[in-house]
């Protein structure tokens, strides 16, 4: 059975409970550092060599500043254990190979190693009789030393600059970078808490690369999928369609942040240059763009004038971050909170308002009334342009405002173009304005918009183009991808669910029920699921479409349910009476989805009533019966 308890001096180490104790005291030690020192105890005094703490601790497909990774790693255990460098009790450096850990028996006594160790440790006098073979060792070791700096120095130099993974490859023979994904940093602190700031810096430097460079960047979303994910470079590289891979890690002790990026040319898998960064909390936040414009030096593209930024209150940058960490995990609360302290701290900070702007657009029609959600949206966004002007975030949550609640295609076109103005790289911007285009029934315009964002962000929204297609009536298309997109991602829901419209639509009602259940099962509703097999089994189509209002109405009596959703539902059933109720409900209520009512061909029965085309009219949308 492997041993999992150790004991050295007044302490205790049990790598079963991943506990490090002094005299049974449980110990604060983060855990990069606590499994670097179950390493080095399972070792039995054997040393430990760097390349197998860093394959130990990080793997050997995922880059980090290993260099600096250890050294703090080792710094930590030190400072746990009371060790020092320089008189070490238990943690011994052997120059050039690694570390090892030596048992001492108690306080002031000696060390000594574990079983199997070599008889002599450092700081120790050797006994006699290998005196004078230790003067010879010492000469080789004198040598070794020398050949040690010298490569250590040519090691560093090579960091520093233009970087082969394989010696010999000309360099000269890369080809010229013109797209890039950026691999979220990853988090050096050993502390789960501080991944905010990984990711927060990760967003931030995808931003900056984004704005300031003739480079084309994946968002967001996308590259955060690969998240400590160990993959060939060139793996990823293929799968989001670029040619330039930036990857990096972060860490923070105290008020000082290291960071540590590199580039590689993801064909021939070569380093194009890296970097190290050491900042004190005041200037976290210029870091992103002090990258992006030495990554475009470096690689010889285009960069746009860099503004003067603005100084950001540390406290309320970290707030900021957090904000955004909570809302891309769907925490609205939680995200509000640290937006709002952020504001607190920093009344014009500019991303803040727009961070709040996106928590109560999040919000629309679940939490909040949408006309109530969107005027605090639109006022909090709003703000954040009066702020910053540049800020295509801001213009973007306006231009989303402006459509799907102020009726104002003409200003939500405005804002949206101005926002890729501002960044022809932010997906968001032209999926909004692929919106834009389709209630304004420029169609092909719409269909290219949305490609465009599926190139930058293709894991953001992968049944956005499927769904295009449908509204388009080209429902073949819509099969064709939305079919290709489940084979690989075929739990998620919204692709199935997607499909069951499409073949109900061409009237394949077996295929449109089985896609129907894969939704809802992959939704974690089995329950639905079933129910739904058996209203198809007894009555077709028909049954599903009466389960169906009938499942909707049981959810509305418990909770609050878009008049929307429930139009849709009684559209499939072909209930003109209560279709257009519903839909005049959600015309009074401003529902967001309304926009999209000349679009979806579950209504077109409705296209020569009256009713249906006042409804058309009074939100200004151009006819499209």
């Amino acid at each position: 059975m492997p041993v999992s308890y150790y004991e050295f001096g007044e302490f205790q180490l049990d790598s079963a409970r991943f506990e490090l104790r002094r005299d049974g005291q449980i110990l604060k030690l983060e855990r990069i550092p606590l499994e670097l020192l179950i390493l080095l105890a399972e070792k039995e005094g054997h040393v430990a060599s760097r390349q197998e703490i860093v394959e130990r601790l990080w793997g050997r497909d995922v880059f980090v500043d290993t260099e600096h990774g250890v050294n703090t790693a080792i710094r930590k255990i030190r400072t746990a254990l009371r060790d020092g460098a320089d008189r070490p009790r238990f943690i011994h450096t052997v120059t050039g190979k690694g570390y090892r850990l030596v048992r001492t028996p108690g306080n002031g006594q000696a060390a000594k190693p574990l079983s199997g160790a070599p008889a002599v440790a450092e700081g120790l006098a050797p006994p006699d009789g290998i005196k004078k073979s230790q003067k010879r060792w010492q000469a080789v070791a004198a040598a070794a030393m020398i050949l040690c700096l010298f490569g250590a120095t040519l090691l560093g130099l090579n960091f520093r600059g233009m970087r082969n993974r394989v010696f010999g490859k000309d360099k000269d023979k890369i080809s010229p970078i013109r797209s890039i994904a950026v691999i979220p940093l990853a988090n050096l602190s050993g502390d789960p808490s501080q991944e905010y700031l990984a990711d927060g810096m990760t967003d931030e430097l995808i931003t900056m690369l984004a704005k300031n460079t003739s480079l084309h960047v994946i968002s967001r979303t996308s590259a955060m999928q690969y998240k400590g994910v160990r993959r060939p470079v060139g793996d990823i590289a293929r799968e989001l369609g670029v040619d330039g891979i930036l990857e990096g890690s972060i860490e923070r002790s105290g008020n000082r942040v290291h960071m540590t990026v590199q580039l590689i040319y993801a064909p021939s898998d070569t380093h194009v240059w890296a970097e190290s960064y050491d900042r004190d909390s005041n200037e976290v936040f210029s870091l992103p763009t002090e990258l992006s414009q030495s990554i475009a030096k470096q690689i010889k593209i285009a960069t746009s004038p860099v503004k003067p930024q603005r100084y950001i209150n540390p406290e309320a940058h970290d707030a900021y971050l957090m904000g955004r960490y909570f809302w891309f995990r769907g925490n609205r609360g939680r995200s509000t909170e640290y937006f709002e302290k952020a504001i607190h701290l920093q009344p014009d900070y500019a991303a803040a308002w727009d961070g709040i702007a996106d928590t109560y657009g999040q919000a629309a029609g679940g939490e909040i009334p949408p006309r109530e959600a969107f005027v605090e949206a639109w006022k909090d966004a709003r703000k954040a342009v009066e702020l910053d002007d540049s800020l295509p975030e801001g213009h973007n949550s306006l231009a989303a405002f402006y459509l799907f609640n102020g009726w104002d295609w003409q200003r939500a076109e405005t804002e949206v173009l101005r926002t890729i103005e501002l960044n022809p790289n932010y997906a968001q911007g032209h999926h909004v304005y692929s919106y834009v285009l389709l209630v304004t029934n420029r169609d092909h315009e719409a269909v290219q918009e949305q490609k465009r964002a599926d190139e930058m962000d293709p894991f953001e929204r992968p049944w956005a183009l499927g769904r295009t297609y449908i509204w388009l009536r080209q429902y073949d298309k819509a099969i064709s991808e939305l079919r290709a997109r489940a084979e690989v991602q075929p739990q998620e829901e919204a692709f199935h669910f997607l499909l069951a419209e499409a073949y109900w639509l061409k009237g394949m009602w077996k295929e449109s029920e089985t896609e129907l259940e894969a939704g809802n099962r992959a939704a974690g509703n089995p329950k639905i699921a079933e129910a739904e097999h058996r209203a198809f089994e007894q009555n077709g189509d028909k049954g599903v479409e009466e389960f169906g209002v009938r499942a909707i109405k049981a959810r509305a009596r418990k909770q609050y349910v878009s008049p929307w959703d429930i139009a849709f539902a009684y559209a499939f059933l072909g209930d003109k009476e209560q279709t257009l109720k519903f839909l005049e409900d959600a015309y009074q209520e401003r529902s967001p989805s309304l926009v999209f009512l000349q679009k979806e061909p579950v209504f077109d029965f409705l296209h020569s009533d009256e009713r249906y085309r006042a409804i058309v009219k009074n939100m200004g949308l151009p006819p499209a019966y």
